[in-house]
């Protein structure tokens, strides 16, 4: 055991059940199912948590009742995938890791686009983001669900599964009966705190009935939902009491935020504190009946972990995201190798991901997400060695280089900086971005743990480049932002784009007289951390932008904290507008004009002016190098500027291709 972490790696025991640390993966939807059915790359991204070191996992949502026939969500409710359950099962429980499936349904929770015409609830109110209103259950289809999970969950213990979690927050099913904002029941399942809490009540009694005392049964309770009306801490501290009466509940678990404005609390993102929810968990501590809890929250680091355990403040922590990006995080940090870890940038792209576009669960920091080799991986050694250059150390070039150099090549970096990270260096010195700092952290270690040679502060050339005599040359040279049409050319000496201008802008302290102003078509995370920095420096701020909406580039989750700190700081967004260059600039007046109607406004004393635009691939060298008969791949935005996460995959396939 570690001397600095006295009880993340003491042993612990939840229905008769032993945990070799007191580390948990909460659960994530993953979207690896098929067709109800467990598939190899779902069994994969498990057992690397298992191999990874991990007490206890948590599965994604599973088809529990009959009703959820979703394709990803593997089917419990019948007996139709028994085989692929155990071989989930044991892939997990052989190594000395507890299973457990979790249990829930979204209702009339939706945060995607459009409304469900198929959703259940406990009353016939709209869900605050969609607007989706349910029908609601009969108290016949209540028992009948209630009774479809005891017997699932009997069906998972009888597959190998140590237990199960409820759900019973983030807005969904469980959490509107419970609330009293979302349940109007007149019935016994509405009304009182006793009406509210009986659909979680008597599916706790029919599972333990169901199960016996040697199954773990956990629960995940609404601590504090963000929705007027809804439950707040105090409503929370009464049902977590109320359901936790007796001995049914092995441990208890507290989610925030709701299918509301305040979707965006039940991840806490870089904005956010770390731990971020620990001050709510110490004021419900006292409310769970002795129950273990089970801390979460933006946990990212062992010694916060531990200092959770240690102070008292929880049993058991899970991570989510955290091992999502390092399935090794607890051997790592068993072992002492915490600065070898991967780190969450708790930015919320594994969430979008699956939220927005129906993708499996994918990582900006972990490139092997459910590979079968993922859990502290190193590559295969190369049976011929080759010289390799790669041009950019943003975090593809990184990606690259490490990878390429653990495989035995001779490999060399240039970057025309005298810093490693490329763009997202930036990004980690504005508001919400200092996490994005491990990805290129944890790459600039492994290089030069593997021999990576570096010229940081050296421009590639054709002629330094071939001089090399590279097998293989990788670009990863990023892209520029593109100046609008309207912005005439002499006026570009004058305007930069606004990576250029932060990057200037990052040594001044002092408060600046006068508005900033920022036209925004690139409608990124980036790009409204910078107006925030603004803010910090200039009297007033003003985003315009020439679209319907901002932040249409990020996550729901992410969209809503823009959104918030944009109008709590005051900055102005001018939405459907575009600048009108002239003359007037010169005297701090910028002109700008509605792009329907034309009807023109002036911004005035105007102190500082830069365009966040779409990006083109900086390629410049590709074609001499290719014509000098040199192998060149193309990564990351000089390939196509999309994202981190994109950047990250194709490094490392790069990397891996020499």
């Amino acid at each position: 055991m570690p001397h600095n972490y006295t009880k993340l790696f003491t042993p612990f025991t939840l229905a008769g059940k032993p945990l070799k640390n007191r580390i948990v993966h909460a659960s994530m939807t993953t979207r690896m199912g098929d067709k109800g059915r467990v598939t190899e790359r779902q069994v994969n991204y498990y057992a690397n948590r298992a191999i990874g070191g991990a007490a206890m996992i948590v599965t994604e949502p599973l088809s529990m009742a009959k009703h959820q026939r979703i394709p990803y969500k593997v089917v419990v409710y019948d007996d139709s995938e028994l085989d692929g359950l155990k071989r989930w099962a044991d892939a997990v429980e052989s190594r000395d890791c507890r299973l457990l499936g979790q249990i829930q349904d979204p209702g009339r929770g939706r945060h995607e686009v459009g409304r469900n015409p198929e959703a259940v609830g406990a009353s016939a109110l709209p869900d605050d983001l969609s607007g989706t209103v349910p029908r609601p259950m009969t108290i016949a289809e209540i028992r009948r669900m209630n009774d479809e999970f005891a017997q699932s969950a009997a069906r998972l213990k009888r597959c190998g599964f140590s237990g199960v979690e409820i759900s019973a927050g983030h807005g969904h099913l469980f959490h509107q009966f419970l609330s009293p904002w979302s349940n109007a029941r007149e019935d016994e399942f509405g009304g009182d705190l006793a009406g509210r809490t009986r659909l979680i009540t008597e599916m706790i009694a029919g599972i333990r009935a169901a199960c016996g005392s040697g199954f773990i049964l956990g629960i995940k309770l609404p601590g504090d939902d963000g929705v007027p009306g809804g439950i707040d801490p105090v409503e929370a501290a009464a049902i977590a009491a109320h359901v936790t009466t007796g001995k049914a509940v092995d441990y208890v678990t507290f989610a925030q935020g709701s299918h509301a404005r305040s979707l965006e609390m039940h991840v806490p993102d870089d904005h956010q504190p770390r731990a971020a929810y620990m001050p709510l968990f110490r004021r419900l501590r006292n409310a769970v009946n002795g129950r273990p809890l089970l801390a979460l929250g933006r946990i990212t680091d062992p010694a916060e972990a531990d200092a959770i355990l240690a102070n008292g403040d929880a049993e058991l922590v899970a991570l989510g995201r955290a091992l999502v990006a390092d399935p090794a995080w607890p051997n790592k940090a068993s072992q002492g190798r915490a600065s070898d870890i991967r780190y969450c940038v708790s930015c919320n792209n594994c969430w979008y991901v699956g939220a927005a576009f129906h993708q499996s669960l994918s990582c900006d920091n972990n490139p092997r997400v459910a590979h079968k080799e993922e859990a502290d991986y190193r590559p295969a050694p190369t049976a011929i060695k080759k010289r390799v250059v790669i041009v950019g150390a943003g975090v593809a070039g990184m990606e690259a280089a490490w990878t390429a150099a653990a495989r035995g090549h001779d490999v060399t970096v240039f970057s025309r900086s005298r810093d490693i990270g490329g763009k997202a260096r930036l990004r980690a010195q504005l508001p919400g971005g200092e996490a994005v700092s491990s990805i290129y952290d944890y790459q600039h270690a492994a290089a030069l743990r593997e021999g990576v040679q570096f010229e940081l502060g050296v421009t590639a050339t054709i002629a330094n480049v071939v001089a090399l005599k590279p097998d293989r040359v990788i670009l990863a040279t990023g892209a520029d932002m593109v100046a609008p049409r309207w912005l005439p050319p002499a006026a570009r000496e004058v305007v930069t784009d606004l990576r250029t201008a932060m990057q200037n802008l990052l040594p001044i302290k002092a408060k600046q007289p006068g508005t900033a102003v920022l036209y925004d078509m690139d409608l990124s995370e980036g790009t409204y951390a910078s107006a925030e920095r603004l803010h910090q420096l200039f009297s007033s701020v003003v985003i315009v932008t020439s679209r319907d909406a901002i932040a249409d580039e990020t996550s729901m989750v992410t969209h809503q904290g823009i959104n918030r700190r944009l109008s709590a700081k005051g900055i102005a967004v001018r939405l459907l507008s575009q600048p009108v260059w002239s003359d007037a600039f010169e005297n701090g007046e910028l002109e700008i004009a509605h792009v329907y109607t034309g009807e023109k406004t002036v911004i005035r004393d105007v102190a500082f002016f830069a365009y966040s635009t779409p990006r083109a691939p900086a390629i410049a060298l590709a074609a001499p190098l290719r014509e000098a008969g040199i192998d060149v791949r193309l990564v990351g935005d000089c390939l196509a500027p999309r994202t981190v996460m994109a950047a990250t995959a194709e490094g490392h396939a790069a990397g891996h291709a020499v």
